[in-house]
């Protein structure tokens, strides 16, 4: 057993062993190992993407598919209901979504004193390809009966469970266009989402019933609500007493399981599937109008970039499926017949929050071979893995960091590690259930430092995509086996990408070495524009030589080996680690509304949860702060680096924020009292004095990195 204690000298020699038998072991392995993985290190070193014409301004396409776009996964497939009835033809009684069983909730007293709920666990509870189809097949007719119409919109309002899946199967075979907003959503965006898309039917979940009670007067075309029982709580909907009808999920699917189907209408390719509202951090939320043949393509690009998956997998889901990442992935794993286990992040793994001591996470009784994350799920889990090594024996956590360090050189090299897999590593992948074989993450950016780490210590790739809501989710995704950082993949072959200049940044095709500007992605899945709105359609999307391109507002780098690079973006709009948008701009006229601030730069780093800002303070009212705190004889520069001057205008700052109705995201967790006065001359401002974000964050690029602790 490693000891507890252990001088630095013993560390020392310690790793010098292992250093002196990797190199022994390296030196007789090599040529084995050199031979063995040869043909996929050439695969990963060729050409990914390259420009139609060899030109730099011709767009990029996937180097497998020159050819031509592909548009479906199967032919004749070209709707999605088509798509999920050829998985039921095909997988009819194999497992498709599992929920797990909630046996008892309990209150659970904490070591401070504190009680939260915590739920008792099951086992995963199955419905068959056929049960899905049937369930999906009578929900449609039972809300035709409750008043639906072909091509009217109805909204899912819920978080995601199998209900969600079988009512978004049982609108898409009865072209019911589904609206989808964020269960996290304010009041007043749910009432504007509602009623922008004239909505009279709402599925939503029985927890969410609340949020609607309290905006019914809000919206008065609702008229029907159908909400998703909880396992053990009866659900009360005595609130709705004006004239709206509510029905239990399970009570419309027997309906229309007595029920003959009449007015039904196939959808066709072009007809709207979903309306994906986003989160409306920068204003209104916009509803992007996806169509069958929109979704149809980015599926069938994104499934030949993942590789082979299918019946024998599953997957864990617990991401939103009112974002685009969510939707398109379990779209794409039930179209080849995974099954999907649906999970929470409060009961996601053994330690999370609402799973009672003792009793196993979802991941754990699941074992999924699949896994979708976003960046702050892996840093959450990075952040848990440090923490438990924080807590080893010396020598075992020098074991852990030389083994780790190892390992990302030999991936580095297109080499493997077996042995400190085995005898480092395989208790970390038992985190995940031990078998996922595949990390998918999207929906923001992904640090170089947590890809690698999540590869090195959960022995699985972590493949990372780009793409938007207006792009169904896709534009890229990093090749299996390729495990170099910093880019975001080739096209995927149902679109092609190509850069344009962008003058104000800077940038041009014509850049040496690689060429640079904005991201233009088109194809089949660019999007029919944004719901009711179209100013902003024309302003973001084109059509050129009957191709459709939606233009991204991304700054990218097209690398030699035809895979992107996001190095900018062109508006001051920024996807924080959670996936939230911050609007700069409308942040900083809220903020300008507190009296110790005369300006201000909010600066929002996507690989952090948080933003920042630098302040240029209030010269008189910051003085007359500082007078009130005793500091009166200190000068200008002396009071702006006073940390407790900071702290007193952060709070200042941060209560503006709250009454202007900020998110918590949106408002600065730290500030730099800027000394310097920002005009014209010090080329921080414009001439009309608006701000010159980049020579502002290079200009105090110390203090940035310090305020995000780098």
């Amino acid at each position: 057993m490693i000891e507890k204690k252990a001088d630095p000298l013993t560390v020392r020699l310690f790793i010098g062993m292992l250093t002196a038998i990797t190199w022994t072991y390296d030196i007789v392995s090599y040529p084995l190992c050199y031979l063995l993985t040869y043909r996929e290190r050439k695969r990963q070193a060729g050409i990914k993407g390259e420009p139609l014409n060899g030109r730099t301004s011709d767009p990029y396409r996937d180097s497998t598919h020159l050819h031509g776009l592909k548009t479906t996964m199967y032919d004749g497939c070209h709707t999605l209901d088509s798509l999920f009835d050829k998985a039921v033809d095909q997988f009819a009684d194999m497992k498709c979504l599992g929920t797990r069983d909630i046996l008892q909730e309990e209150d659970e007293k904490q070591s401070d004193g504190r009680t939260f709920k915590k739920v008792v666990l099951g086992d995963y509870k199955w419905k068959t390809f056929r049960d899905v189809n049937d369930d999906a097949e009578n929900l449609g007719k039972g809300l035709l009966a409750l008043g639906m119409k072909p091509k009217e919109n109805i909204l899912i309002f819920a978080e995601t469970r199998a209900e969600f899946q079988v009512a978004l199967n049982a609108c898409f075979k009865f072209n019911f266009p589904v609206v989808t907003l964020y269960a996290t959503l304010g009041e007043k965006a749910i009432a504007y989402g509602i009623n922008q898309t004239d909505v009279t039917h709402v599925i939503t979940s029985a927890s969410l019933l609340p949020k609607l009670v309290a905006i019914k007067k809000d919206i008065p075309r609702v008229t029907n609500i159908i909400y998703m029982e909880e396992q053990l709580k009866k659900t009360n909907s005595a609130d709705f007493n004006n004239g709206v009808k509510v029905h239990s999920f399970t009570s419309v699917i027997e309906k229309g399981a007595n029920t003959i189907d009449c007015g039904r209408h196939d959808p066709q390719p072009d007809d709207v599937a979903v309306i994906m509202y986003t989160s409306g951090s920068t204003g209104h939320p916009k509803g992007v109008m996806i169509s069958h043949s929109n979704m149809v393509a980015f599926l069938a690009g994104a499934s030949s970039r993942i590789g082979k998956y299918g019946p024998e997998d599953t997957c864990i889901c617990y991401l939103p499926l009112a974002h685009v990442l969510e939707l398109a992935s379990e779209l794409a794993l039930i179209a080849k017949g995974t099954s999907i286990g649906y999970s929470s992040p409060l009961t996601l793994t053994d330690t999370s929050s609402k799973v009672k001591r003792g009793c196993k996470g979802d991941i754990t009784v699941l074992k999924p071979t699949l896994m979708l994350a976003v960046p702050l799920i892996v840093d959450r889990i990075y952040n848990g893995v440090m923490d438990k090594v924080q807590d080893m024996a010396p020598l075992q956590r020098a074991l852990f960091n030389f083994a780790c360090q190892y390992k990302s050189t030999q991936i580095e090299r297109g080499f493997n590690t077996p042995l400190f897999d085995r005898i480092v590593f395989s208790k970390l992948s038992k985190l995940l259930g031990g078998q996922v074989r595949i990390i998918l993450c999207g929906g923001a950016a992904l640090s170089a430092t947590l890809q690698r780490f999540m590869h090195v210590c959960f022995c699985c790739p972590m493949m990372q995509g780009y793409g938007l809501t207006e792009t169904c989710g896709g534009g890229t995704i990093v090749q299996p086996g390729d495990h170099s950082t910093g880019h975001v993949g080739a096209p995927l072959n149902c679109c092609d990408i190509r850069l344009i200049d962008w003058p104000e940044g800077n940038y041009t095709i014509n850049d040496q070495p690689n060429p640079r500007g904005e991201v233009l992605i088109g194809g089949g899945n660019i999007t029919l524009g944004y719901y009711k709105d179209p100013q902003k359609t024309s302003e973001d999307f084109i059509v050129e030589k009957g191709k459709r391109w939606f233009k991204t507002g991304d700054i990218g780098e097209m690398r030699p080996d035809g895979t992107l690079k996001i190095i900018d973006r062109k508006k001051d709009l920024v996807k924080l680690q959670t996936g939230e948008y911050v609007s700069l701009g409308n942040v900083e006229s809220t903020l300008k509304k507190c009296p110790l601030v005369e300006n201000v730069c909010v600066y929002a780093d996507g690989d952090f949860t948080y933003c920042v800002a630098l302040v240029a303070p209030y010269r008189k009212n910051l003085q007359a702060l500082a007078d009130s705190m005793g500091l009166s004889g200190n000068d200008w520069e002396e009071l702006c680096n006073n940390e407790n001057i900071t702290k007193e205008v952060l709070k200042a700052v941060q209560k503006t924020a709250k009454e202007d109705k900020l998110q918590r995201f949106e408002t600065p967790c730290r500030i730099k009292l800027c000394s310097e006065i920002w005009t014209p001359d010090t080329g921080l401002v414009t001439d009309a004095f608006k701000l010159k974000r980049r020579p502002l964050a290079e200009f105090y690029q110390r203090d940035i990195k310090k305020m995000y602790g780098k």
